[in-house]
Formats: structure tokens, sequence, C-alpha cells
């Protein structure tokens, strides 16, 4: 089997790790486990040299499901909001993992594009540190300059609730994203101090209101790091044909989300899901996007894998299929690898 080094958009890895004994978490990483999609061992059998490493604060129900449907019933809700000290408190915890990870050198945190380079240069994995929902940030952004300082580079602005900065879509399929107010004056100015700090902004769950008015404030290249194409799959979290055409004019990115539930026409988050959906959807984006607008976002440790990927050692699957369709090596290794270099560059520096 062909393999190329690839670079994740998305993982909820410092999650699933913070979850452990404090103990146990950086051995778990850097030894492996049975459990979860990622850790050092296996990212390196795969061939993955990096990615973002997201950090989502827990939501305060610990049933989900009580206030988010399932995709498949179409009644999904927004959950509950999120405090400023919970959030912080869980996001502070995994920003914490993630500087341990790279003091025992697992990992750099990689606060640029040459960062990342010389990273895997170093044969480390290149993290680039993002977090899900900017709740742990307050609205005179005190907090932002802490985190920036810790190596921040990357933001989704909501995870599917809202916050003060914005409102994220709920977890619905035959919808879309065109639901609830844009972003709050608070959200606006974050966008605005983002471009200004090389801070790059993801757009995965944000709605559409939110969306347009990203669009409208941001002067960098437009960015969904784990999402699907609407078309395919009409759920919320996936990204519709007018959203896809403004993210190919600002000569930005869509990351694959391996979520089945993202995947799939029904909804579904069924582990029964094969490699041609994914190479459907790839077909979809390059040709919504160009070449150069296509990359992976897995969504690992945070999503219902297809069973013919279970974890990162079966991302090469996905790049012998691409192959098989008669995709050439330059454009696998431009998603694999080449164009998040190119849109890390071009946004966070």
């Amino acid at each position: 089997m062909t393999t190329f080094p690839f670079f994740d958009g998305h993982n909820d890895t410092l999650l699933r790790l913070l979850e452990k004994p404090r103990a146990e978490r950086v051995a778990a990483f850097v030894n492996g486990t049975e459990d979860g999609h990622i850790d050092l061992p296996r990212a390196r059998k795969a061939g993955m040299v990096g990615g973002f490493f997201a950090m989502f604060p827990p939501p305060v129900t610990a049933d989900l499901a009580s206030v988010a449907a399932s995709p498949s019933s179409g009644k999904g809700e927004l959950p509950p909001e999120l405090g400023l000290a919970d959030a912080q408190y869980s996001t502070n915890g995994m920003a914490a993992l993630l500087l341990d990870l790279e003091r025992t050198g697992a990992l750099n945190i990689c606060r640029s594009a040459a960062d990342i380079r010389a990273a895997i240069a170093a044969e480390k994995l290149a993290g680039i540190f993002h977090i899900e929902g900017a709740e742990a940030i307050d609205t005179e952004f005190r907090s932002f300059e802490v985190l920036y300082a810790a190596g921040l580079r990357s933001i989704g602005i909501t995870w599917s609730r809202a916050n003060a900065f914005g409102t994220g879509v709920p977890f619905r399929h035959n919808a879309d994203p065109d639901i609830g107010p844009g972003l709050s004056d608070a959200g606006k100015e974050l966008v605005r101090i983002c471009d200004a700090r090389g801070v790059m902004i993801d757009l995965s769950h944000l709605n559409a209101a939110g969306f347009r008015d990203v669009a409208a404030i941001s002067t960098k290249p437009l960015v969904a790091t784990h999402s699907n194409v609407h078309a395919i799959s009409p759920g919320t979290r996936n990204l519709t044909d007018w959203q896809l055409a403004a993210i190919r004019e600002s000569k930005g990115i869509v990351g694959l989300n391996f979520a089945t539930g993202f995947l799939r026409e029904d909804g579904k988050m069924l582990p029964d899901t094969g490699l041609d959906i994914m190479v459907r959807h790839i077909d979809a984006l390059v040709e919504a996007l160009g070449e150069d607008g296509v990359a992976l976002g897995s969504d690992f440790d945070g999503a219902t894998m297809p069973d013919v990927i279970k974890d990162v050692t079966g991302v090469p699957k996905l790049f012998q299929a691409l192959l098989g369709k008669g995709y050439g090596e330059e454009l696998v290794r431009k998603i694999a690898l080449d164009n998040w270099l190119s849109l890390v560059e071009r946004t966070i520096g």
C-alpha cells in the first residue's frame, strides 16, 4: 500500500486523554493504548506528521444526547451555553496536557508553517493549538492573550451551541445551516483580532449567518477544518453550495470529516460506512474547490469512524482508494499534506 505523510485538520485526542487519570495521560499517548483513534505509535505507523489538536470544552451535562438529538432523528436542539469558568477549567487542562506532551518530546507545538516543516524534518509530530468553541475566551480578550502566548493559532468560534461570540448549528439531518443569528459584536471583534494576530478562524460548526459575517470581515482564506458536502449528506454540519463557492473564492480549504453521520446520505452514525462515500465527498470537494482546496479533517477521537478506517492507521486506505479512482500521486500529496501547509502559511504565517 502506498503511504503518504499527512496532516490532519481536526482531532479531539486531548479531550480523550483528559478523561484518563492524570498520571496516565502522557504515557497513554506516548506509549500507545488500545482505545481511541490517535496515539504516537499509531500516528507514526500511519504516516501522520501532525494536525490541529482541538480543545473542546465539554458540555455541562454528561448526557449530550438529551440536549442534542442524533442526526438521524432530525430533532436536534442546541445544547445549553457553557459558562466561562467551566470552559476555562477544561480548556486550560487540555492546554496543559499539550504542553506536557511537548515537554516529553512527543510533539512540537507549531506557531507557523516553518515550525511544522521543522518538526517534520526532526521527525516530531507537529501540533497546532486549536480551540473548538471560544467559550474559554472572555469578551475583553484577556484570556485570548494568555492562550495565544501558550501557542493558540486556530479558533473555531463555536461548537454546536451558542456562546458570547456566535451561534453554532444543532445536529440535524435533512436541514441546512441557515439557523440562528450571526456573530455578536464581540464575535466580529474576535475575527478582527485573529486576522491581525495570525490566528486561523475555523468555520466548522458555525451557522450560516455567522459564516457570512466571517466572510465579510476576514481578509484571510475561509477554512472549515472538518466538514463535508451538504449536497451529498444534507445535515446542518455540512457545507452548502454557496458556502463552498465562498471558500473557493477566498482560496480556502475544507478538511474531509470522517464522522459517518456527516458522510452518509441518511445521516446515521453507523460504522458500516465504506470508503466509496468518502471518495465521493472528496470528488465533490475537488470539483467545488479545486485541487488546492481539499484536505483531511478526520474528527478522530470525537466521532464514530467508518469500520474500514477504524483509527489513524486506516488513513492510508483512503489514499489507496483515491489512487484507485485515478487520482495522481501529486494530488493525493496535496490532499494529504501540502494543502494544509500552504493554508497555514497564508493564515497563521
